[in-house]
């Protein structure tokens, strides 16, 4: 069964980057889409990025598009978020998910297993 654990946020200044990580067990990993979802308090949660198993293929929610990249390493086993020109908005505890099936997809409920998060403060 894999599990999922994000790590890498922090507070930054606005304009400012991060790269949060995603470290997953489990020995089939490479078979699934992953997913990074984001949650401010008080909102909802809401989809940020996806990444095919592969890696070749990804989807981005429109307001981060051109500012976050996800990429995998599944050798490592681990899937990433690059974040740039970080703004006050991105503040939330952001999460990292495994997909059900290898195809991308933007639901939460296409999501089964998920890690607890990890907060990003975005100061202005």
């Amino acid at each position: 069964q894999v599990q999922v654990a994000e790590s890498g946020g922090g507070l930054v200044q606005a304009g400012g980057s991060l790269r949060l990580s995603c470290a997953a067990s489990g020995r089939t990993f490479s078979d699934f889409a992953m997913g990074w979802f984001r949650r401010a308090p008080g909102r909802e949660r809401e989809f940020v990025a996806t990444i095919s198993a592969s890696g070749f293929s990804t989807s981005y929610a429109h307001f981060v598009q051109g500012r976050f990249t996800i990429s995998r390493d599944n050798a490592k086993n681990t899937v990433y978020l690059r974040m740039n020109s970080l703004k006050p908005g991105d503040t939330a505890s952001y999460y990292c998910a495994k997909a059900r099936g290898p195809v991308v997809v933007v639901e939460p409920t296409q999501y089964d297993i998920w890690g607890q998060g990890t907060q990003v403060t975005v100061s202005s």
